[in-house]
Protein backbone atom coordinates (compact mmCIF):
# COMPACT_ATOMS: atom_id res chain seq x y z
CA UNK A 1 0.00 0.00 0.00
CA UNK A 2 2.91 2.57 1.09
CA UNK A 3 4.85 1.72 -2.48
CA UNK A 4 0.99 2.71 -4.05
CA UNK A 5 1.51 5.44 -2.41
CA UNK A 6 4.64 6.78 -3.01
CA UNK A 7 3.93 5.50 -7.00
CA UNK A 8 0.95 8.21 -7.00
CA UNK A 9 3.16 10.56 -6.11
CA UNK A 10 5.95 10.49 -8.29
CA UNK A 11 2.92 10.33 -11.14
CA UNK A 12 1.76 13.48 -9.81
CA UNK A 13 4.30 16.21 -9.73
CA UNK A 14 3.96 19.08 -11.90
CA UNK A 15 6.69 20.98 -9.70
CA UNK A 16 8.96 20.19 -6.87
CA UNK A 17 7.61 19.37 -3.74
CA UNK A 18 9.53 18.64 -0.47
CA UNK A 19 9.68 16.24 2.49
CA UNK A 20 11.39 15.83 5.62
CA UNK A 21 13.14 12.31 5.32
CA UNK A 22 13.85 9.92 7.96
CA UNK A 23 16.72 9.23 8.26
CA UNK A 24 19.40 7.67 10.63
CA UNK A 25 21.70 9.44 13.27
CA UNK A 26 25.01 9.65 11.37
CA UNK A 27 23.25 11.29 8.35
CA UNK A 28 21.76 14.37 10.68
CA UNK A 29 24.74 14.93 12.35
CA UNK A 30 26.80 15.03 8.69
CA UNK A 31 23.98 17.71 7.59
CA UNK A 32 23.90 19.72 10.61
CA UNK A 33 28.44 19.39 10.25
CA UNK A 34 27.86 20.41 6.65
CA UNK A 35 25.51 23.65 7.62
CA UNK A 36 28.04 24.78 10.34
CA UNK A 37 31.34 24.42 7.67
CA UNK A 38 29.12 26.16 4.99
CA UNK A 39 28.60 28.68 7.52
CA UNK A 40 31.94 29.48 8.45
CA UNK A 41 33.24 29.34 5.17
CA UNK A 42 31.49 31.99 4.12
CA UNK A 43 32.14 33.93 7.25
CA UNK A 44 35.73 33.38 6.63
CA UNK A 45 35.91 34.38 3.21
CA UNK A 46 37.70 37.45 1.88
CA UNK A 47 34.39 39.34 1.97
CA UNK A 48 33.22 38.02 5.10
CA UNK A 49 29.38 37.87 5.51
CA UNK A 50 26.81 35.90 7.61
CA UNK A 51 24.59 33.74 5.66
CA UNK A 52 20.39 33.84 6.02
CA UNK A 53 19.33 30.64 6.65
CA UNK A 54 17.07 29.10 3.65
CA UNK A 55 14.12 27.76 5.44
CA UNK A 56 10.31 26.19 2.76
CA UNK A 57 7.47 28.09 3.97
CA UNK A 58 5.43 26.92 6.05
CA UNK A 59 2.14 28.56 4.45
CA UNK A 60 -0.78 27.34 2.79
CA UNK A 61 0.09 29.60 -0.34
CA UNK A 62 3.16 27.45 -0.87
CA UNK A 63 1.13 23.94 -0.08
CA UNK A 64 0.13 21.74 -2.72
CA UNK A 65 -2.51 18.95 -2.26
CA UNK A 66 -1.53 15.65 -4.12
CA UNK A 67 -4.86 13.83 -5.36
CA UNK A 68 -3.65 9.87 -5.55
CA UNK A 69 -4.29 8.36 -9.24
CA UNK A 70 -4.21 5.09 -8.51
CA UNK A 71 -5.40 5.44 -4.94
CA UNK A 72 -8.39 7.81 -2.50
CA UNK A 73 -5.84 9.43 -0.87
CA UNK A 74 -4.84 12.66 -1.15
CA UNK A 75 -1.70 14.45 1.09
CA UNK A 76 -0.93 18.13 1.85
CA UNK A 77 2.79 19.11 0.62
CA UNK A 78 4.84 22.35 0.83
CA UNK A 79 6.10 23.24 -2.48
CA UNK A 80 10.16 24.59 -3.23
CA UNK A 81 9.10 28.32 -2.19
CA UNK A 82 11.86 29.46 0.64
CA UNK A 83 11.82 32.05 3.48
CA UNK A 84 14.56 32.84 5.16
CA UNK A 85 15.80 33.75 9.09
CA UNK A 86 18.28 36.27 9.24
CA UNK A 87 21.08 37.71 11.40
CA UNK A 88 20.86 41.15 9.89
CA UNK A 89 17.11 41.89 10.06
CA UNK A 90 15.90 43.09 13.65
CA UNK A 91 13.06 41.34 13.48
CA UNK A 92 14.39 37.77 12.23
CA UNK A 93 17.75 37.94 14.38
CA UNK A 94 16.24 35.98 17.51
CA UNK A 95 14.54 33.48 15.40
CA UNK A 96 18.27 33.06 12.93
CA UNK A 97 20.09 32.30 16.51
CA UNK A 98 17.31 29.81 17.94
CA UNK A 99 17.94 27.87 15.19
CA UNK A 100 21.54 27.34 15.29
CA UNK A 101 20.46 26.92 19.75
CA UNK A 102 18.44 23.87 18.53
CA UNK A 103 20.57 22.66 16.32
CA UNK A 104 23.65 22.16 18.62
CA UNK A 105 21.33 20.62 21.14
CA UNK A 106 19.60 17.91 18.58
CA UNK A 107 23.57 17.46 17.58
CA UNK A 108 24.74 16.42 21.27
CA UNK A 109 21.10 14.72 22.04
CA UNK A 110 22.42 12.40 18.77
CA UNK A 111 25.73 11.93 19.89
CA UNK A 112 24.14 10.43 23.56
CA UNK A 113 22.19 8.35 21.75
CA UNK A 114 19.05 9.86 22.90
CA UNK A 115 15.37 11.03 22.60
CA UNK A 116 13.50 14.09 24.12
CA UNK A 117 10.32 15.36 23.84
CA UNK A 118 9.70 18.75 22.66
CA UNK A 119 8.76 19.52 26.69
CA UNK A 120 11.74 18.38 27.68
CA UNK A 121 14.01 20.27 25.28
CA UNK A 122 12.16 23.39 26.24
CA UNK A 123 12.79 23.19 29.96
CA UNK A 124 16.67 22.43 28.85
CA UNK A 125 16.43 25.36 26.58
CA UNK A 126 14.69 27.89 29.05
CA UNK A 127 17.35 26.85 31.31
CA UNK A 128 20.40 27.90 29.27
CA UNK A 129 18.78 30.70 27.14
CA UNK A 130 15.35 32.30 28.71
CA UNK A 131 15.74 35.46 26.83
CA UNK A 132 15.53 33.41 23.54
CA UNK A 133 12.96 30.62 24.40
CA UNK A 134 10.64 32.56 26.74
CA UNK A 135 7.70 29.68 25.84
CA UNK A 136 6.98 26.10 24.15
CA UNK A 137 6.04 27.80 20.98
CA UNK A 138 9.19 29.61 20.35
CA UNK A 139 10.74 25.71 20.69
CA UNK A 140 8.37 24.17 18.55
CA UNK A 141 8.56 26.81 15.46
CA UNK A 142 12.60 26.37 15.83
CA UNK A 143 11.86 22.99 15.44
CA UNK A 144 9.88 23.18 12.53
CA UNK A 145 12.85 25.56 11.36
CA UNK A 146 15.29 23.46 11.64
CA UNK A 147 13.44 20.09 10.28
CA UNK A 148 12.75 22.79 7.36
CA UNK A 149 16.75 23.85 6.99
CA UNK A 150 17.96 19.97 7.54
CA UNK A 151 15.15 18.37 5.39
CA UNK A 152 14.94 15.44 8.28
CA UNK A 153 11.96 14.66 10.20
CA UNK A 154 11.69 15.94 14.16
CA UNK A 155 12.22 12.13 15.07
CA UNK A 156 15.51 11.81 13.27
CA UNK A 157 16.51 15.16 15.24
CA UNK A 158 15.81 13.03 18.38
CA UNK A 159 12.51 14.61 19.03
CA UNK A 160 9.95 12.41 20.46
CA UNK A 161 6.01 12.94 20.18
CA UNK A 162 3.80 13.87 22.76
CA UNK A 163 2.10 11.65 22.82
CA UNK A 164 -1.99 12.56 24.45
CA UNK A 165 -3.88 9.64 21.99
CA UNK A 166 -5.64 6.33 23.56
CA UNK A 167 -7.14 3.33 21.40
CA UNK A 168 -9.38 0.89 22.76
CA UNK A 169 -11.35 -2.25 20.93
CA UNK A 170 -10.57 -4.78 18.60
CA UNK A 171 -7.10 -4.99 18.08
CA UNK A 172 -3.63 -6.86 19.77
CA UNK A 173 -0.67 -4.73 20.37
CA UNK A 174 2.27 -6.88 20.98
CA UNK A 175 5.56 -5.19 21.58
CA UNK A 176 9.15 -7.63 20.50
CA UNK A 177 9.52 -9.83 23.78
CA UNK A 178 6.52 -8.58 25.52
CA UNK A 179 2.94 -9.78 26.71
CA UNK A 180 0.25 -9.03 23.69
CA UNK A 181 -1.96 -6.13 25.26
CA UNK A 182 -5.50 -6.61 24.39
CA UNK A 183 -7.16 -3.06 23.22
CA UNK A 184 -10.61 -4.97 24.05
CA UNK A 185 -9.84 -5.40 28.06
CA UNK A 186 -8.21 -1.47 28.55
CA UNK A 187 -11.81 -0.15 30.47
CA UNK A 188 -12.71 2.90 29.08
CA UNK A 189 -9.35 4.99 29.32
CA UNK A 190 -8.00 3.00 26.52
CA UNK A 191 -4.54 2.63 26.04
CA UNK A 192 -2.09 5.02 26.44
CA UNK A 193 0.23 5.22 22.56
CA UNK A 194 3.57 5.59 23.24
CA UNK A 195 5.36 8.87 21.51
CA UNK A 196 8.14 6.68 20.68
CA UNK A 197 7.90 6.45 16.93
CA UNK A 198 10.18 3.55 17.06
CA UNK A 199 8.18 1.53 19.17
CA UNK A 200 5.13 1.69 17.36
CA UNK A 201 6.76 1.01 14.10
CA UNK A 202 7.68 -2.79 15.70
CA UNK A 203 4.48 -3.41 17.10
CA UNK A 204 2.90 -6.77 15.89
CA UNK A 205 -0.60 -5.93 15.51
CA UNK A 206 -3.60 -8.40 15.02
CA UNK A 207 -7.39 -6.99 14.77
CA UNK A 208 -10.74 -8.85 13.61
CA UNK A 209 -12.10 -5.20 13.49
CA UNK A 210 -14.22 -4.09 10.70
CA UNK A 211 -13.92 -0.32 10.93
CA UNK A 212 -11.59 2.42 12.90
CA UNK A 213 -13.38 4.94 14.14
CA UNK A 214 -11.58 8.27 14.80
CA UNK A 215 -13.34 10.09 18.01
CA UNK A 216 -12.47 13.65 18.35
CA UNK A 217 -13.58 13.69 22.00
CA UNK A 218 -12.14 12.09 24.96
CA UNK A 219 -15.55 11.61 26.73
CA UNK A 220 -17.17 10.52 23.78
CA UNK A 221 -14.69 7.98 23.49
CA UNK A 222 -14.93 6.70 26.93
CA UNK A 223 -18.69 6.91 26.24
CA UNK A 224 -18.02 3.82 23.45
CA UNK A 225 -15.26 2.12 25.07
CA UNK A 226 -17.44 1.87 28.32
CA UNK A 227 -20.55 0.73 26.45
CA UNK A 228 -18.09 -1.61 24.65
CA UNK A 229 -19.71 0.00 21.30
CA UNK A 230 -16.87 -2.14 19.50
CA UNK A 231 -18.67 -5.44 20.01
CA UNK A 232 -21.89 -4.29 18.69
CA UNK A 233 -20.08 -3.06 15.56
CA UNK A 234 -16.60 -4.71 15.19
CA UNK A 235 -13.72 -1.84 15.23
CA UNK A 236 -11.34 0.01 16.80
CA UNK A 237 -11.79 3.34 18.23
CA UNK A 238 -9.04 6.00 18.62
CA UNK A 239 -8.70 9.43 19.84
CA UNK A 240 -6.22 12.31 19.84
CA UNK A 241 -8.25 14.44 22.46
CA UNK A 242 -8.83 17.15 19.99
CA UNK A 243 -5.95 18.38 16.95
CA UNK A 244 -3.99 14.82 16.65
CA UNK A 245 -0.51 14.73 17.91
CA UNK A 246 2.66 13.04 15.29
CA UNK A 247 2.29 9.79 17.21
CA UNK A 248 -1.93 9.34 17.36
CA UNK A 249 -1.51 9.96 13.88
CA UNK A 250 1.58 7.41 13.18
CA UNK A 251 0.02 4.44 14.95
CA UNK A 252 -3.41 5.86 12.78
CA UNK A 253 -1.10 5.04 9.16
CA UNK A 254 0.47 1.98 10.76
CA UNK A 255 -3.15 -0.04 11.66
CA UNK A 256 -4.34 1.54 8.04
CA UNK A 257 -1.24 0.41 6.46
CA UNK A 258 -1.99 -3.05 8.22
CA UNK A 259 -5.26 -3.40 7.35
CA UNK A 260 -5.77 -1.15 4.12
CA UNK A 261 -9.63 -3.01 3.81
CA UNK A 262 -10.78 -1.07 7.10
CA UNK A 263 -12.48 1.68 6.37
CA UNK A 264 -11.13 4.71 8.49
CA UNK A 265 -14.28 6.99 9.77
CA UNK A 266 -14.30 10.11 11.51
CA UNK A 267 -17.03 11.18 14.38
CA UNK A 268 -16.48 14.98 14.94
CA UNK A 269 -18.46 17.82 16.52
CA UNK A 270 -20.29 19.89 13.83
CA UNK A 271 -18.11 22.74 13.79
CA UNK A 272 -14.96 24.43 11.82
CA UNK A 273 -12.32 23.04 14.53
CA UNK A 274 -13.86 19.28 13.99
CA UNK A 275 -13.69 19.17 10.59
CA UNK A 276 -9.88 20.44 10.87
CA UNK A 277 -8.82 18.20 13.35
CA UNK A 278 -10.50 15.32 10.51
CA UNK A 279 -8.23 17.13 8.07
CA UNK A 280 -5.45 16.73 9.88
CA UNK A 281 -5.92 12.96 10.28
CA UNK A 282 -7.00 12.92 6.10
CA UNK A 283 -3.91 15.59 4.47
CA UNK A 284 -1.89 16.43 6.96
CA UNK A 285 -1.00 19.66 8.25
CA UNK A 286 0.46 22.48 6.69
CA UNK A 287 1.52 23.71 10.18
CA UNK A 288 3.67 20.58 10.45
CA UNK A 289 5.71 21.76 7.27
CA UNK A 290 8.15 19.78 6.06
CA UNK A 291 5.95 16.53 8.30
CA UNK A 292 2.82 17.72 6.65
CA UNK A 293 2.24 14.98 4.43
CA UNK A 294 3.42 12.13 6.66
CA UNK A 295 0.48 9.55 7.77
CA UNK A 296 -2.21 10.78 6.52
CA UNK A 297 -4.99 8.17 5.49
CA UNK A 298 -8.34 7.98 3.66
CA UNK A 299 -10.26 9.27 6.45
CA UNK A 300 -14.10 9.46 5.38
CA UNK A 301 -16.70 11.94 7.47
CA UNK A 302 -19.36 9.61 9.47
CA UNK A 303 -20.85 13.02 11.01
CA UNK A 304 -22.18 14.81 13.01
CA UNK A 305 -22.88 16.24 9.11
CA UNK A 306 -25.70 18.92 8.17
CA UNK A 307 -28.14 15.97 7.28
CA UNK A 308 -28.21 15.32 11.09
CA UNK A 309 -28.54 18.63 12.41
CA UNK A 310 -32.65 17.66 13.12
CA UNK A 311 -31.54 14.83 15.35
CA UNK A 312 -30.59 17.71 17.56
CA UNK A 313 -32.66 20.00 20.00
CA UNK A 314 -32.61 23.41 18.96
CA UNK A 315 -32.04 24.38 22.68
CA UNK A 316 -28.14 22.37 22.05
CA UNK A 317 -27.07 24.63 19.19
CA UNK A 318 -24.44 27.63 19.89
CA UNK A 319 -23.68 30.40 18.11
CA UNK A 320 -20.33 29.69 15.89
CA UNK A 321 -17.33 32.14 17.89
CA UNK A 322 -14.77 34.05 16.04
CA UNK A 323 -12.32 31.64 15.88
CA UNK A 324 -14.70 29.25 14.43
CA UNK A 325 -14.87 31.63 11.16
CA UNK A 326 -11.57 32.13 11.10
CA UNK A 327 -10.74 28.59 11.16
CA UNK A 328 -13.65 28.36 8.37
CA UNK A 329 -12.07 31.07 6.59
CA UNK A 330 -8.68 29.37 6.45
CA UNK A 331 -10.54 25.77 5.33
CA UNK A 332 -12.53 27.17 2.35
CA UNK A 333 -8.87 29.41 1.21
CA UNK A 334 -7.11 26.36 1.70
CA UNK A 335 -7.61 24.35 -1.48
CA UNK A 336 -7.60 21.03 0.30
CA UNK A 337 -11.53 20.62 0.72
CA UNK A 338 -13.69 17.98 -1.76
CA UNK A 339 -16.97 19.86 -2.56
CA UNK A 340 -19.29 18.01 -0.46
CA UNK A 341 -17.05 19.00 2.79
CA UNK A 342 -17.16 22.80 1.33
CA UNK A 343 -20.57 22.38 1.75
CA UNK A 344 -20.87 21.64 5.12
CA UNK A 345 -18.52 24.67 6.17
CA UNK A 346 -20.79 27.04 4.06
CA UNK A 347 -23.80 25.79 6.07
CA UNK A 348 -22.45 26.07 9.17
CA UNK A 349 -21.33 29.64 8.42
CA UNK A 350 -24.82 30.48 7.34
CA UNK A 351 -26.71 29.22 9.94
CA UNK A 352 -23.82 31.09 12.29
CA UNK A 353 -24.28 28.06 14.72
CA UNK A 354 -21.97 24.75 15.58
CA UNK A 355 -23.05 21.82 17.12
CA UNK A 356 -21.75 18.96 19.58
CA UNK A 357 -21.82 15.23 19.11
CA UNK A 358 -23.07 14.95 23.12
CA UNK A 359 -26.41 16.67 22.15
CA UNK A 360 -27.22 13.38 20.64
CA UNK A 361 -27.54 12.22 24.57
CA UNK A 362 -30.84 14.63 24.36
CA UNK A 363 -32.19 10.55 22.70
CA UNK A 364 -30.60 8.89 25.67
CA UNK A 365 -26.89 7.62 27.01
CA UNK A 366 -27.58 4.83 24.29
CA UNK A 367 -28.32 6.46 21.26
CA UNK A 368 -25.09 7.43 20.54
CA UNK A 369 -24.12 3.98 19.57
CA UNK A 370 -27.10 3.40 17.50
CA UNK A 371 -26.78 6.09 15.67
CA UNK A 372 -22.95 5.89 14.63
CA UNK A 373 -24.20 1.87 13.96
CA UNK A 374 -26.92 2.97 11.72
CA UNK A 375 -25.11 5.16 10.02
CA UNK A 376 -22.28 2.87 9.28
CA UNK A 377 -24.65 0.06 7.98
CA UNK A 378 -25.89 2.85 5.72
CA UNK A 379 -22.66 3.69 4.20
CA UNK A 380 -23.89 7.48 5.58
CA UNK A 381 -20.56 8.54 5.32
CA UNK A 382 -17.71 10.87 2.92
Amino acid sequence: MEDLQNLTLNFFSDQELCNADIVPPSQVRARIEVSVLNFLKILNASNPAISDLPLIQRKYSNSRVNHGLLTELSRVFLSNSVSTRSLMRPNAAKAFVRVWKVMEMCYQILLQEKRVTQRELFYKLLCGSPHLFPSQTHVNRTIQDLVALLRCSRYSLGIMASSRGLIAGRLTLQEPGNDIVDCSLCGSSGYAISGDLNLLEKLVLNSDARYVIIVEKHAIFQRLSEDRFFHQIPSILITAKGYPDMATRFLLYRINRAFPDLPVLALMDWNPAGLAILCTFKFGSVGMGLEAYRYACNVKWLGIRGHDLPLLPDQSFVPLKPKDLQIAQSLISSGILQDNYKDEVALMVQSGRRAEIEALYFHGYDYLGKYIAKKIVQSDYV
